[in-house]
């Protein structure tokens, strides 16, 4: 099946709304092994919409028109699959009953702008709306059948699930589309892309490597079509895993504080944090994750030295010869927050976040990283060159990577750590 995605509204061009809708689409057909092939964005303007749906019919045998069924005057799908279908606009009885009913459970009264929702393409079928005033619109033009529904996220997701999808199940076989998401941390997709290069030389045609940059974990997607899809990736997804190595988390969804809190679990550990320059960020990840109580007891945000020295027990002396931002400073955060805690093995981070505060030898980006349990305690220093938000990030991503490392008994750094080493 060759679907392709129209979407209309002038907040989508404008940058005002997100479309989020897409995605939605797409995730809820990959798992009957379809895909959209391709997605075009308009506003909302008669002659450009009437174009696009006439030129999109032209080699689709589905498109789905999203946005543009609500009652006012800038809404103008039913208008355009009129005019491309040569049909004129009339009052549906169906979607004039659903109207109606929709008004009457609400209090509303039925006015002349809702009353515009009754208004379809002569001879179109109808795709039922459960939560919203506005029905979704069926036809066929140029052999390709058409799906147009409303904008709104709550009212398109069960019109998908209910209508659409079921309504393709039954014309459409699948196209046996699957892929395999894979979470990496530490490589970059340059990176990747020379590792398959140069080790996976006979990568085969019928598999399609790709890549969705993120923060911080990337995407790495084996994506594969054909009789028999799962033999394919079976057979392949064991060397990507051994190429990606001490890099690759676990198949998506997949998150760093998860894969952390998975080693502790494997292991029966317990993480505690001490931070300063991430805010608390790091405790905040990690509690994120259901079932963090069993490996993380707790942590101590200490911004000022006073709390460093007080809760941390940091020595008054260090902060004062080797400054907050220290090696020694952060090793001292890591034993206290284990001392205080009770945990096994403890993250502990003082930087530099900026954009002020910096110096000649401790510029803004500095930040030293402490790790570890009491015995076996390690400490980093790293100069981050990002913006105060992304700088927090990264921190808090590296820490969770490096305790996540020690535990697995992995080698020791990420690859992109190495270039912010100092």
């Amino acid at each position: 099946m060759k679907l392709h995605l129209l979407l209309t509204g002038n907040e989508l061009m404008a940058g005002d709304i997100i479309d989020s809708n897409s995605a939605m689409i797409a995730e809820q057909i990959k798992d009957y092994g379809w895909r959209i092939s391709k997605k075009i964005t308009v506003g909302d303007e008669l002659a450009l919409l009437c174009t696009e749906i006439d030129q999109l019919c032209e080699d689709a045998d589905v498109l789905i028109i999203n946005g543009g069924l609500g009652p006012t005057v800038d809404d103008l799908t039913a208008v355009a699959l009129a005019r491309v279908s040569g049909t004129e606009i009339c009052e549906h009885p169906q979607a004039l009953a659903h109207l109606t009913q929709w008004c009457t459970a609400r209090g509303f009264p039925l006015n002349a702008s809702n009353h515009k929702q009754a208004m379809l393409p002569k001879g179109c079928d109808i795709i039922a709306n459960e939560r919203g005033s506005a029905v979704g619109i069926k036809l066929t033009h140029k052999n390709c059948l058409i799906f147009a529904s409303p904008g709104v996220p709550s009212e398109l997701r069960p019109m998908l699930s209910k209508e659409i999808i079921p309504a393709l199940d039954k014309l459409f076989p699948s196209d046996h589309i699957q892929t395999l998401r894979l979470g990496v941390f530490g490589l970059g997709e340059s990176g990747i892309q020379e590792m398959v290069n140069s080790h996976l030389r006979d990568w085969p045609d019928d598999i399609e490597l790709g890549f969705r940059a993120s923060m911080p974990v990337l995407e790495v997607k084996l994506t594969t079509r054909g009789s028999n899809p799962d033999a394919r990736l079976r057979q392949w997804s064991p060397r990507v895993t051994e190429l990606l190595a001490d890099h690759l988390l676990g198949e998506l969804p997949i998150s760093l504080p998860a894969a952390t809190i998975n080693a502790l679990k494997a292991n029966n550990l317990q993480l505690c944090t001490a931070e300063s320059c991430t805010g608390g960020l790091i405790a905040s990840q990690l509690t994120s994750v259901a079932g963090a109580s069993q490996v993380f007891p707790g942590g101590i945000v200490s911004y000022s030295n006073h709390v460093k020295a007080q809760l941390l027990q940091v020595s008054e002396e260090s902060l004062a010869s080797d400054g907050a931002v220290s090696e020694n400073v952060a090793r001292q955060m890591a034993l206290g927050a284990l001392e205080a805690t009770g945990a096994d093995v403890a993250i502990a981070v003082t930087g530099i976040a900026g954009p002020d505060g910096g110096s000649a030898d401790k510029p803004v980006g500095t930040v030293w990283i402490a790790w570890g349990s009491a015995q076996n305690l390690k400490a980093i220093k790293l100069q981050l060159p990002f913006d105060r938000t992304a700088f927090q990030s990264w921190v808090a991503a590296l820490s969770l990577d490096l305790v996540r490392r020690q535990i697995l008994g992995l080698p020791e750094l990420p690859q992109l750590m190495k270039r912010f080493q100092r």
